[in-house]
């Protein structure tokens, strides 16, 4: 009898063993800043500076090891999602002014990160840490990133199916402004940390833009964002102004400011404040929903926003909608 409990256990050991030796692979991934990244998945433990709203979508809590502490500051879905979180996943800075001392004690085995400031991966890299730099510059490579996440957390079912809600809204939207006539077209600007910068060509703003069926008066020029006179946005006088919600001025340095009184935007009472939600996120789907409905009320009487919403949060990140901070009707 004890020969026969010996030989189960080795086969419940060995079958373990081949269970661990069929998931494990590894991921290759050139990053953003043209960096071939190797990494031997599925992760375990990952240091996320950015794109932590997929931890909630793609259900990696117990893979994550430490994050941006902006996740708790400034993310309500975090809140939402996982209230007590901030008990069991340390902070280790922000994307821009990371705490050194905090990751390496962690002994992740990778870091997430973005390329705005390229010499702190390298800076990361130099004390042996393993690094990806992401930064998603439209809706396709928004899905890459995500499909990377997938990837690396063997999360890739969930990524598809996180991906189709987004697609569900996106094809509401396309569909409603499919009719809209050329010369029917709103002309919108996004204003970004100054109310003189302006989202341009590149970017995930500009897509939305295209997506919903406006005219983005800073298309042309080829950069993300740019600094431009206060002259040349009166010049574009657009019909609609979106102003990102972590801009460090209230919506009334435009809304009452006499030097913007002549922007078409300003007379008809069409300036907006759009959440604190990050776009690189699928709550980018809700946010763009958000921005057709704000240009073209008339062609979506009949959406429920919150109804379509809620659904959309119960079935991405398991909660309601009414649990977090709405955006501003």
């Amino acid at each position: 009898m004890k020969k026969q409990t010996v030989i189960t256990g080795l086969i419940v050991i060995l079958s373990l063993m081949d269970i661990s030796h069929v998931l494990a692979y590894t991921v290759t991934y050139k990053d953003k800043l043209g960096r071939v990244v190797t990494v031997d998945a599925p992760v375990k433990r990952a240091v996320i500076l950015i794109t932590y709203d997929l931890i909630p979508a793609l259900d990696i809590w117990d893979d994550v090891a430490g994050i941006n502490r902006w996740a708790y500051s400034h993310d309500d879905l975090f809140k939402a999602t996982m209230p007590d979180a901030e008990k069991t996943i340390p902070s280790v800075g922000t994307g821009d002014n990371v705490n050194i001392e905090a990751i390496l004690a962690l002994k992740p085995d990778l870091i997430i990160t973005w390329t705005y400031r390229p010499e702190i991966m390298r800076f990361m890299e130099q004390k042996g840490l393993k690094v990806i730099g992401v930064y998603p510059e439209g809706i396709e490579e928004l899905y890459e990133v995500m499909r990377l996440h997938g990837r690396l957390f063997n999360r890739e079912k969930r990524t598809e199916f996180v991906i189709n809600k987004m697609e569900e809204i996106f094809r509401l939207i396309r569909q409603r402004v499919a009719t809209i006539p050329e010369e029917k077209r709103k002309r919108c600007l996004w204003l970004g940390g100054k109310p003189t910068t302006v989202a341009c060509g590149i970017g995930v703003t500009n897509d939305i833009f295209k997506m919903i069926g406006c005219i983005n008066p800073a298309g042309d020029i080829q950069e993300r964002n740019r600094d431009v006179s206060l002259e040349r946005i009166i010049t574009w006088s657009p019909d609609v102004i979106f102003i990102w919600g972590n801009a460090g001025y209230p919506i009334e340095t435009v809304t009452k400011g006499s030097q913007w009184a002549s922007v078409k935007a300003m007379r008809e009472n069409r300036v907006y404040r759009a959440s604190e939600w990050s776009t690189w996120s699928p709550r980018l789907a809700p946010i763009a929903l958000w921005m057709a409905m704000k240009t073209y009320p008339e062609y979506f009487k009949d959406v429920d926003f919150d109804g379509v919403v809620d659904r959309f949060y119960r079935n991405v990140f398991g909660v309601s909608y009414g649990e977090i901070d709405k955006i501003a009707q």
